[in-house]
């Protein structure tokens, strides 16, 4: 008799975003949906929950169906401690020093997680998101936040 394998990694992930959706529908339960035409507040919560419980369902059937033969990875800190330091670096950022140097610091601080150092790559990319960071936030939907430090007076 076939001994039955499971993918433990994508069945636990999708395990956890069923979580996660159940309990964005639980806690904007109360919040009123509306229709496609004329939106509620919870419109978007519910939408955004329903896809999340989609991906953990597919998921959870895949690693429930598909078996694989090695075990979970261990925990890599490195990647962890960089998104947690690269969003620390933002909040500090965001306020004190503007836009532009929370969003070039944040995004090489975050790649500084992943396997290969590729500090030129980054320095590039996060240029060009922090451009687009600024023309979305400030010119296209006009939010005021700073672009630049309050002490220079831009």
């Amino acid at each position: 008799m076939p001994k039955l394998r499971i993918d433990l990694q994508d069945t636990l992930f999708g395990i956890f975003l069923i979580l996660v959706a159940g309990f964005a529908m639980f806690a904007t339960r109360n919040l009123n949906v509306g229709t496609a035409s004329n939106m509620g507040p919870g419109y978007m919560p519910l939408a955004v929950s329903l896809i999340i419980l989609g991906f953990g369902l597919f998921l959870t059937g895949r690693g429930l169906l598909a078996g694989q033969e090695e075990g979970i990875e261990g925990v890599q800190l490195r990647p962890i401690l960089a998104i947690l330091a690269a969003v620390s670096v933002f909040a500090l950022l965001a306020e004190r020093a503007g836009l532009v140097a929370a969003s070039l610091a944040t995004i090489i601080i975050a790649g500084l997680g992943g396997p290969q150092n590729r500090i030129v790559e980054s320095i590039i990319f996060a240029s060009v998101m922090t451009a687009c960071a600024v023309l979305l936030f400030v010119r296209v939907l006009a939010l005021p936040v700073p672009i630049w430090p309050p002490i220079l007076g831009w």
